[in-house]
């Protein structure tokens, strides 16, 4: 009975720790404050992120800084790295129970085409986000 006990708390000990290194591990901006490798327009998936590619014609700028907007007013999100001046921003934003962090990177880019709209947001852990990062992203275009 002693052994069984002892091996509970040693358990409860791991899933705390487990869920204390989730809430708090560090947040790496080199890793993070990075664009996708995609280039076509539209919505792209993945198993654990999900790119959304829009071109602009005009008003670059002014959509860019919407959507920032948009994005800094989520629940339990925070800006990692980044600047509307830089044309790139990394955010974070943490599931309400667990504080799981999922990572958007939002860039404006000019391409030969014209200037284009990213959204490139992933899961930290894990390999699938369950379609998280895309009802987030389709979130924001819809309160824009």
């Amino acid at each position: 009975m002693k052994i069984i006990y002892i091996a509970l708390l040693f358990l409860d000990g791991a899933v705390v720790a487990g869920a204390v290194w989730v809430r708090f591990a560090p947040d790496d901006p080199a890793r993070w404050h990075v664009t996708s490798s995609l280039t076509d327009p539209g919505h792209h998936g993945g198993a654990n992120s999900h790119v959304y590619r829009e071109p602009l014609a005009e008003g670059g700028q002014e959509r860019f800084a919407a959507f920032d907007a948009v994005i800094r007013a989520t629940p339990r999100t925070e800006v990692l790295a980044g600047s509307l001046e830089e044309g790139r921003i990394t955010y974070v934003t943490r599931s309400k129970l667990m504080g799981y962090p999922d990572y958007t990177t939002l860039s404006l880019t000019e391409t030969p085409q014209g200037a284009q709209l990213e959204v490139f947001s992933r899961a930290r852990y894990g390999k699938s986000d369950l379609g998280v990062n895309r009802a987030r992203i389709e979130g924001w275009l819809a309160a824009l």
